[in-house]
């Protein structure tokens, strides 16, 4: 039952965006209208121990834990962080630790539990497809965080801001319980031989009876036919499909092709060579979504006429009632919106992977660049750290987003650290996570969205002031729909 499933392609995938905006209650319902519901894989062992902290007041969290396949691996996490509610001091979250090449079991079983718990929590109640999307950029969590969304059954993976070449391999190693390794980016690595971050099924399982697991489908985020057909022709196996995103979508964005140019407002400008060829991506003759500017019916024709199953919307659900933004926040960017208040940037400088990344310009957030420099530097979450090669041979971290004085210490460059945003903590704030610090302050959130913030007002009905996922599923689809529970 569960591969004649994936043969249904959806219509619609909804994006997986953010920290935790692509929430397991966005992904559950999405997925309980037959279309795709997606979950955010990002910093899932942080957010989850965060919300384990904050007492799971209605015991979603600790029932997931349930249904762990290694019970003893599950009660350590909840003895962990959930016997600390009482005692969590100054409303502050106890520290988790950062990824690391070496770090320690302990986090590596929060990652793998983390992951399964989300996708466990999006696939209950329906028989829909449920998909988890991570980033090719933070790549040290990445092997853990995949097995625990396959202990969960999850449906789909999808990776972007990258080049996932040897997923699809990976991917059919960890369905059959193997070892695996992947490469890891290693600055200063000159002739060094390979760094590889390792997962190994059967040392985390502590020696209990491993479970069978189904092989999720993988689909590569490109924004090029001539990537997607690299991808396609892989020795370590093509993807599934591909979802080809445009520049106009949110979050992280390919740089242009060429030579970089910019518009008065510090803005990359796109051209000509950035234009997707779609009739050589429909060649490659596997599935594809359109993705970047397609949240409306019409779009979504125009797509499946030029040979697409569908598109991929985030924008349009990122502020729905059922995602994780922080409700008090979505409230205020709606408010922009209307206002005329609610600018997106596509930032060239903000994030510390070099990758142009969209902000949205609000009021009493990071993204208002004067409100972001204010920030006091601190690096404490640690998921877009840059792995360096040391002098001494071994391997350290570092960050543009961090104290300039440590990164500069690191061998980093002091031109890389202008401009540059904490889109760890700015994204975590954004879900209601925020860190207080020792001097009372809070962290400030940071808001990404696509150039289609701006059209989202009109899923919301006369005399409401919000809207849900349903609206913007019927909208796209033209129909009035019902559950498939």
């Amino acid at each position: 039952m569960m591969l004649e499933k994936k043969k249904v392609l959806p219509r619609i995938i909804q994006g997986g965006m953010g920290v935790g905006v692509s929430s397991w209650k966005l992904a559950r319902t999405v997925a309980s209208y037959g279309q795709m519901g997606v979950v955010s894989g990002t910093a899932l062992a942080l957010t989850f121990a965060r919300k384990l902290m904050d007492g799971d007041a209605d015991g979603v969290l600790e029932n997931a834990l349930d249904h762990f396949p290694f019970p003893k691996i599950a009660q350590r996490i909840k003895e962990k962080y959930l016997s600390i509610v009482e005692s969590k001091q100054k409303n502050r979250y106890r520290n988790v630790a950062m990824p690391s090449l070496d770090q320690s079991k302990e986090l590596t079983e929060l990652t793998v539990t983390a992951n399964f718990t989300e996708v466990f929590l999006a696939k209950q109640g329906h028989e829909g497809l449920i998909g988890i999307n991570f980033l090719e950029k933070i790549q040290i969590p990445t092997l853990p965080s995949i097995y625990g969304a396959m202990l969960a059954g999850v449906d789909y993976i999808l990776m972007g801001a990258g080049i996932p070449a040897r997923m699809p391999y990976t991917i059919s190693e960890l369905s059959l319980n193997h070892d695996v390794n992947i490469p890891i980016k290693i600055a200063e690595d000159g002739d060094n031989e390979p760094t590889l971050s390792y997962f190994s099924p059967t040392d985390f399982s502590e020696g209990e009876k491993l479970p069978i697991l189904e092989r999720p489908q993988f689909l590569a985020i490109v924004s090029s036919a001539t990537l997607a057909s690299h991808l396609n022709r892989s020795s370590f196996g093509s993807p599934d499909g591909f979802v080809v995103e445009a520049p106009i979508a949110g979050g992280h964005n390919a740089p242009p092709r060429g030579k970089t140019t910019y518009n008065e407002h510090g803005e990359p400008i796109y051209g000509d060579r950035d234009r997707i060829d779609i009739e050589a991506i429909a060649q490659i003759g596997l599935p594809f979504w359109l993705a970047g500017g397609y949240g409306s019916k019409e779009q979504l024709d125009a797509a499946i006429s030029q040979g697409a199953a569908g598109v991929q919307v985030g924008t349009a659900f990122a502020f729905c009632e059922e995602s994780g933004f922080e409700p008090s926040l979505k409230a205020r960017v709606l408010k922009a919106i209307g206002l005329g208040k609610a600018h997106v940037k596509t930032d060239a400088l903000a994030s510390p992977t070099g990758f142009p990344f969209k902000v949205a310009e609000i009021e009493g957030t990071i993204g208002i660049e004067a409100v972001g420099n204010e920030r006091k530097r601190i690096c404490d979450l640690g998921y877009l750290r840059e792995p360096y090669r040391k002098e001494s041979g071994k391997i350290g971290y570092r960050c543009p987003s961090e104290p300039e004085k440590d990164y500069v210490a690191k061998g980093g460059k002091i031109e890389d650290t202008i401009g540059r945003r904490c889109l760890c903590n700015g994204l975590v704030s954004a879900i209601g996570l925020e860190q207080k610090r020792m001097d009372g302050t809070k962290e400030l959130p940071l808001v990404t969205a696509g150039d289609d913030l701006k059209y989202i007002l009109k899923f919301i009905e006369p005399g409401k002031t919000s809207y849900q996922a349903l609206d913007v599923l019927s909208s796209l689809l033209g129909m009035k729909l019902n559950p498939i529970i």
